[in-house]
C-alpha cells in the first residue's frame, strides 16, 4: 500500500530553517487574513475555497523575494498554519451564525466573542488532535494509494521555488484590483454590485447578477462543470419552479407566507416569491444532497473508521525527523482536557456524557474527512452534509431527552458546530501533512503550527462574526448565510416542526431526480438554494477556465501554467473582496454626523448619490464585470498566448 521508494525533497537527516518566528508570525497573519476572507465568502455564497495553494505563495513572495531567504520547510511551515484559518472559518460560518439569527428573534442575547472563540478552537484542537495518530496510517502508509490533491499540488508549488515572485504577483495583483472594485462598487457605491430584471412577459422569473470578483475567482477554481451545475439549479429555481408558482398560484396563500402569491409577487417581484417559497424547496434538496453524499460513502467511512481504530495509537515521537509525531500521552491529556471544557462550556450546554460523544463522533468524523479528502480533495468534502447528520442526530437525541425548545436548539447547534469544525480542520491538516511529508517537513512542528493557527483565526473568528452581523445582519442580501440558515431550519424542523414540509420534500424529490440523471446533487441543490445572481457570475468564471482548458495548439504544461496563473489571480481576487468586505463593515458601524450620514459607510456613498441613473448604473455594473473577466483572462489564457508568440520567434 506504501510507497517504500519514496525520498522526500529534504532528507531526513538534514536540518533547516522550519518552525522560525518568521514562519509563525506570517503564517498567523494569513490564517487571520484568509479565515477573514473565507467567512465573508461563505456567508455570502454558501462556499469558502482553499487558503493552501495562496498561502504558499503569499508565503514564497514575502519570504524569498522581499526577505530574500531560501527555505522550503519554512514556506510549509507559513501556509500549514495560514490555511488552517480558511477551515475553521469553513466550520464556524456554516452554523454559529444560527445563534444570531435566534437571538434577534427571541430577543436575546447571542454568543459571545469569547464562547464562539472557545468553540472555535474546541473543534479545531480536536480536529488536529484526532489526525495525529492517523497521519501513519493515511499519509505514510497509504501515499501511494491516497493523492490528497490539495496537499500534493501545494507542495509542488512550494518545490517551483524559482518561479515563487512572479507566481505570488498573481495573487497580489487579484487582490488589489479586487480591493479597488469592491471599494468603488460597494464603499462609493459608483454602480451597483447587484444588477437585477425582472421579465414581464414571463411572471414569476428575473434575472440578474451580483457583479463581483469573488464569484468570478469561485467560478473560475470550481471549473465549468460545477460552475454549470450551480446554473443549472438556478435556472430550475428562477426559470421553471417560480413562474409555475405564480402561475397556478397567484390567488392562493400558500404556507408559509400569510398573504396570496400574486400580492407577493407584486410588491417583491420574482425576489419576494423565491424569499418566500424557493429557499425552503432548495433547502429540502441541500438536505438531500448532503445526506446522499454521506450514504454513497458509507462503505468508505465504514472502512476508514476501522482501519483509524486500528491505526490509533501508532503514532509517536521517535525516529527519525521525519517520524517525529506528538506524544500519545499528550494527545491523550489534551483530549480530554478538551471535552472537559466541552462540558463546562455554558455555549455548549451538555452533560459529561455528551460531550464524550461529541469527542467520539468527532473521530469519527475526522478519521472519515481525512479519508474523503485524500481521495476527492479538500473542495469536494461533504462537511455540511456530516453537519446536517449530526445536527438530526443531535437534535432527535435532545428532543428525546426532553431537552427541547430554545435550550435544545442551540444545545443542538452548538454540537453541530464543534463537529463541523474538527471535520473542517481535519481534512485540511491532512492536506498540510501531505505537503510535509514530500517535502521533508517535521510532522510533529506542523502539528503544533496547526493549533497556533487554529488559535489565531479562533480568536479572530468571533470578533468577524460579530462585525459582519452588525454591519449588515445574517439573513440579509449582503450575507444571506446560507448554509447556517439550512442548519437553523433543520434544528427547527425537527424541535418545532414548524418548516413548510411539502416545500421541503418538493425539494428532496428534486435532488433525488438529479440524482437518478446522474447529475452531482450538491452542487445542483445549492444553485436551487440559492438566487441565480450568484450562479450567473460563477458560470463567467467557470467559462474563461473552460476556454482555457478547450484551447487547441497548446502544451500540456503551457496549458497548466495558464490555469494554475488563472487560480493564484482568482484566489487573489476572492481574498481582495473579503478584506474589503469587512473594512466596508467596520466603516458601517463607525458613527458618522457629517452631511445627515449615520455612518462612515454611508458618507462614502453619498458622494457619489444622483451621479446616473438607475439603469445607467446598471449598465456600468455590468461593464465593470466584463473588464473583470478581461483581467481574469489577461492573467491566465492571453498571458500564456503572449508567452507562446515569445517561445515561437
Amino acid at each position: 500500500m506504501s510507497d517504500k521508494n519514496f525520498k522526500p525533497f529534504i532528507a531526513a537527516e538534514k536540518t533547516v530553517p522550519e518552525f522560525t518566528g518568521t514562519s509563525i508570525l506570517l503564517g498567523i497573519i494569513l490564517a487571520i487574513t484568509f479565515g477573514g476572507a473565507n467567512a465573508y465568502l461563505g456567508l455570502r455564497v454558501g462556499m469558502t475555497v482553499s487558503a493552501s495553494i495562496p498561502a504558499a505563495v503569499v508565503s514564497m513572495g514575502v519570504i524569498r523575494v522581499i526577505l530574500k531567504k531560501d527555505s522550503v520547510l519554512e514556506n510549509n511551515m507559513v501556509q500549514t498554519i495560514g490555511s488552517a484559518g480558511e477551515s475553521v472559518a469553513a466550520g464556524a460560518i456554516f452554523t454559529l451564525p444560527a445563534l444570531f439569527l435566534w437571538a434577534r428573534e427571541w430577543g436575546t442575547e447571542a454568543a459571545s466573542v469569547t464562547e464562539i472563540a472557545l468553540i472555535a478552537f474546541i473543534g479545531g484542537a480536536l480536529g488536529v488532535l484526532f489526525m495525529v495518530p492517523l497521519r501513519k496510517a493515511l499519509i505514510v502508509k497509504e501515499h501511494g494509494v491516497l493523492p490528497y490533491p490539495e496537499g500534493t499540488a501545494c507542495a509542488e508549488v512550494i518545490l517551483a521555488g524559482e518561479r515563487g515572485g512572479s507566481r505570488a504577483s498573481a495573487v497580489f495583483a487579484g487582490l488589489g484590483i479586487s480591493a479597488v472594485y469592491k471599494f468603488i462598487a460597494d464603499g462609493l457605491k459608483l454602480f451597483p454590485s447587484e444588477v437585477h430584471y425582472e421579465i414581464p412577459i414571463y411572471k414569476g422569473a428575473g434575472i440578474g447578477a451580483d457583479v463581483l470578483p469573488a464569484l468570478l475567482g469561485v467560478g473560475y477554481i470550481c471549473g465549468p462543470r460545477i460552475s454549470a451545475y450551480l446554473l443549472a439549479g438556478g435556472i430550475t429555481a428562477w426559470f421553471v419552479m417560480m413562474p409555475l408558482i405564480v402561475l397556478f398560484g397567484s390567488g392562493t396563500i400558500l404556507f408559509p407566507a400569510h398573504v396570496s402569491v400574486g400580492s407577493i409577487y407584486a410588491e417583491n417581484g420574482s425576489f419576494g416569491v423565491w424569499s418566500n417559497y424557493i429557499k425552503y424547496i432548495g433547502a429540502g434538496a441541500v438536505a438531500c444532497g448532503g445526506i446522499l453524499s454521506l450514504v454513497k460513502s458509507l462503505p468508505l467511512i465504514a472502512r476508514t473508521f476501522l482501519e483509524a481504530v486500528k491505526g490509533f495509537g501508532k503514532g509517536g515521537e521517535g525516529g527519525s525527523r521525519t517520524e517525529q509525531d506528538l506524544p500519545m500521552p499528550v494527545i491523550a491529556v489534551c483530549v480530554l482536557l478538551l471535552a472537559a471544557a466541552i462540558w463546562l462550556l455554558p455555549a455548549v450546554p451538555v452533560n459529561l456524557f455528551g460531550a464524550l460523544m461529541i469527542v467520539v463522533f468527532g473521530f469519527f468524523f475526522a478519521a472519515v474527512s481525512s479519508r474523503m479528502v485524500g481521495l476527492i480533495g479538500s473542495s469536494n468534502n461533504p462537511v455540511s452534509g456530516m453537519a446536517i447528520a449530526t445536527l438530526l442526530i443531535a437534535s432527535v437525541a435532545l428532543k428525546a431527552a426532553g431537552q427541547g425548545g430554545r435550550a435544545g436548539m442551540t444545545a443542538a447547534i452548538a454540537i453541530g458546530s464543534v463537529i463541523c469544525i474538527i471535520a473542517a480542520i481535519a481534512g485540511d491538516t491532512s492536506q498540510d501533512l501531505k505537503s510535509g511529508y514530500i517535502l521533508g517537513a517535521t510532522p510533529k512542528k506542523q502539528q503544533i503550527g496547526e493549533i497556533i493557527g487554529v488559535l489565531a483565526s479562533a480568536v479572530a473568528i468571533g470578533g468577524i462574526l460579530y462585525l459582519l452581523d452588525a454591519a449588515w445582519g445574517y439573513g440579509s442580501p449582503e450575507l444571506s448565510a446560507p448554509q447556517a440558515t439550512l442548519m437553523k431550519m433543520v434544528v427547527e424542523g425537527v424541535m418545532d416542526g414548524n418548516l413548510p414540509w411539502n416545500l421541503v420534500f418538493i425539494g428532496v424529490f428534486t435532488a433525488l431526480a438529479a440524482e437518478v440523471l446522474g447529475v452531482p446533487v450538491l452542487p445542483f441543490a445549492v444553485g436551487l438554494y440559492l438566487p441565480i445572481h450568484l450562479s450567473i457570475p460563477m458560470m463567467a468564471g467557470g467559462l474563461v477556465r473552460y476556454a482555457i482548458e478547450r484551447k487547441k495548439n497548446i502544451s500540456v504544461d503551457k496549458k497548466k501554467e495558464a490555469v494554475d496563473g488563472g487560480v493564484l489571480y482568482s484566489s487573489g481576487l476572492i481574498a481582495g473582496e473579503g478584506l474589503v468586505g469587512i473594512l466596508l463593515a467596520v466603516l458601517a458601524i463607525i458613527p458618522s454626523k457629517i452631511g445627515g450620514a449615520e455612518n462612515v459607510g454611508a458618507l462614502l456613498s453619498s458622494f457619489t448619490e444622483g451621479l446616473m441613473s438607475e439603469e445607467a448604473a446598471k449598465l456600468v455594473g455590468i461593464a465593470a464585470f466584463a473588464l473583470l473577466v478581461f483581467s481574469l483572462l489577461k492573467f491566465s489564457l492571453w498571458k500564456k498566448q503572449k508567452t507562446e508568440a515569445v517561445d515561437n520567434k
